[in-house]
């Protein structure tokens, strides 16, 4: 497995695909629902492994020392394994060097126990995306 930052057309596109594949598809989703306008200033990290993109998820800042990670996607026949583990780490990481104290971000339900095992407590009830995924507002603190 390779962690790396997607850099060229192709590799933004593969990244890009698999956040649409994951979070946005099976709620029948149009292609581009994947992105928002703070993708050119966020860090973008993705997993790897026999030339496909099998993870990805991406942080930016909300303040100088808040950083909120975004999009967390891992192929469904990889997860379990550790890839979100390593795009976590390698987020948190990259954003610790640029300044961040704090972290926050809304788990889906299915993952809030991933995050709690990295340290991420429940801070409140989330927003409810397409009617039907509850998400819960987690954060931690460096």
């Amino acid at each position: 497995m390779i962690i790396t930052e997607p850099k060229t057309e192709i590799e933004f596109e593969q990244y890009y695909n698999l956040r649409w594949k994951i979070l946005r598809q099976p709620w029948n989703q149009p292609r581009g629902s994947e992105k928002d306008e703070k993708e050119e200033e966020s860090i973008h990290i993705m997993v790897v492994h026999n030339n496909k993109v099998i993870g990805c998820g991406r942080g930016h800042f909300n303040s100088p020392i808040e950083a909120q990670i975004r999009y967390m996607a891992v192929e469904e026949g990889s997860q379990g394994k550790g890839v979100g583990t390593k795009i976590l780490n390698a987020l948190e990481k990259k954003l610790i060097e640029k300044g961040a104290k704090t972290f926050i971000l809304n788990a889906r339900e299915n993952v809030v126990t991933f995050y709690q095992k990295h340290n991420y407590k429940i801070i409140g009830k989330g927003h409810i995306l397409f009617d039907v995924i509850e998400h819960f507002k987690m954060g931690k603190e460096i």
